[in-house]
């Protein structure tokens, strides 16, 4: 079996994407990194493509997909834009999926056709300003006030947040972590304006702001007190695509680099007969290949009703970093050309960074990995 393709319908859908991304993504992905902006028109391309709600049953509007087809979108558009790649991520894994699986039929008509489409872009809410991977520390709260509930609280580096109008936002009710769906036509609700940063600039960030925000009683999702259970649930597969994006990263990083030095002489002969610029590609190489390895076999064992948060954890801790160091390598590689934005390795660097950190730290996936391994000796 192909690991990466495990079926025709997968490789038709990498085909599809790749040639898109080539196509579309790839020749607007500078402007919109310097404009720091989403280019809407080309996201809702990918609604057109039916790739914004790839692992939604086709009886819910969606492709019908599985784990493995989110991969292999997050890390064929990340090849070009990754930035563009979060704000699909974003709106895709951490609202559509997140929302279809605790939401009734009822909350699914309202919401799902104009986020499949790409005519309203969603995200979701949960890092706070004082509170990042302590998620259980979050301060936002909802309180049941009649047919309405009251939330009060701040979200911040929401990725989507300018451009949203819809939003899966966890807040806690009575003190425990339960899931809501909040938009722009709530009453106390606004966002703040979007927040400058390092990388990922295609996508845009800012915090969420609810003063007194009305929401009706029937956009609570699920049960009071469920929260905690979607949220875990849904951070497998963002942990997952996450690593994707991080591979795409890599592997454009490496085709780069190994185009330059090929085409580059010093001293009367090839980069690539240096023994320097061998080890920065032959090592860039060998991680990417065993990061794209460790992805896609975990992606097999993902689905709603199969929790496997060591797996994701371990892809995201190991293929993380692979992005960063292999971008940084390609700069060594390409010097001073690559620190300039004609090679685009400086945007993919920037960019790379931010896996590192959103979508939980290494640190808390060293922790989760851990305590998870210890359990298992225990047991």
């Amino acid at each position: 079996m192909d690991l990466f393709n495990p079926s025709e319908e997968h490789r038709m859908l990498r085909e599809m994407v790749r040639d898109f991304t080539t196509d579309k993504v790839e020749p607007q992905a500078e402007a919109h990194d310097l404009s720091g902006s989403l280019n809407r028109p080309l996201f809702e391309a990918l609604g057109e493509l039916g790739l914004l709600g790839i692992t939604i049953p086709a009886e819910g509007g969606g492709a019908g997909m599985d784990a493995t087809a989110a991969v292999i979108v997050h890390e064929e558009l990340s090849r070009s834009d990754p930035g563009f790649a979060l704000a699909y991520l974003a709106h895709s894994m951490l609202f559509v999926n997140n929302f279809y699986h605790c939401s009734n039929d009822e909350q699914r008509a309202r919401y799902m056709a104009p986020v499949i489409s790409g005519e309203w872009v969603a995200g979701m809410g949960m890092t706070e300003p004082a509170v990042g991977t302590d998620v259980l520390g979050m301060a936002c709260e909802a309180r049941r006030d009649g047919d309405r509930y009251i939330i009060n609280g701040r979200k911040t580096f929401i990725t989507n947040g300018p451009d949203g109008h819809c939003f899966l936002v966890y807040a806690k009710v009575d003190g425990r972590i339960t899931s809501f769906v909040v938009d722009r036509d709530c009453p106390g609700f606004s966002t703040t304006p979007k927040i400058p940063k390092m990388g990922m600039r295609a996508s845009t960030m800012s915090e969420l702001v609810f003063e007194d925000c009305e929401v009706p009683a029937s956009y609570l999702l699920g049960e009071e007190g469920g929260g905690i259970t979607h949220m875990m649930r849904n951070l497998e597969i963002e942990r997952l695509t996450l690593a994707a994006m991080s591979l795409g990263i890599a592997d454009r990083c490496c085709e780069i680099m190994l185009q330059y030095a090929t085409e580059r002489s010093a001293f009367g002969k090839p980069l690539t007969e240096f023994g320097q610029i061998q080890r920065l590609i032959a090592e860039s190489y060998a991680a990417t290949e065993a990061a794209r390895a460790l992805i896609y076999a975990t992606a097999a064992k993902v689905a709603p009703g199969t929790r496997n948060r060591i797996g994701t954890d371990a892809c995201k801790l190991f293929a993380a970093p692979v992005g960063k160091q292999v971008a940084d390598n390609a700069m060594q590689v390409l010097g001073g050309y690559g620190y300039c934005q004609e090679y685009k390795v400086e945007r993919l660097l920037r960019d790379a960074k931010l896996l590192e950190i959103g979508g939980g730290t290494l640190e808390s996936h060293q922790k989760n990995l851990t305590r998870d391994l210890a359990r298992r000796v225990q047991v």
